[in-house]
């Protein structure tokens, strides 16, 4: 397996298994895992209803590009995904964390782009 698609496969496994961390029975917000392996693209929203209150919104984006970088373009978790994907056998060299800004990238220790 090529490094793109070894990459693709780490991340699309980590989607998944950060989704479905939050399901629970009776929750009417829902998780919804988003995979375009084609594109690269990864994301995890929620979508419901608390009471009268809409919420919605994306606390988890990956794009693995084709030249091999990962960029970490949102992570509202509390579990740090890029530490995630370094265990998973990523490289830092391969892990751009897209929401800092790109002079800041340089002081994180990940590729800055």
């Amino acid at each position: 397996m090529d490094k793109v698609a070894n990459y693709k496969s780490i991340v699309r496994q980590l989607t998944i298994e950060i989704g479905k961390l939050g399901e629970r029975p009776g929750n009417e917000v829902k998780n919804q895992i988003i995979l375009d392996d084609q594109g690269g693209h990864y994301l995890l929203y929620f979508n419901g209803w608390r009471d009268s209150k809409r919420t919605y919104g994306c606390y988890l984006h990956i794009d693995v590009n084709d030249d091999g970088k990962v960029w970490v373009q949102h992570d509202g978790t509390d579990l740090r995904v890029a530490e995630q994907l370094l265990e998973k056998g990523i490289s830092k060299s391969n892990i751009v964390l897209g929401f800092h800004s790109p002079i800041k990238r340089p002081d994180t220790g990940y590729a800055v782009f």
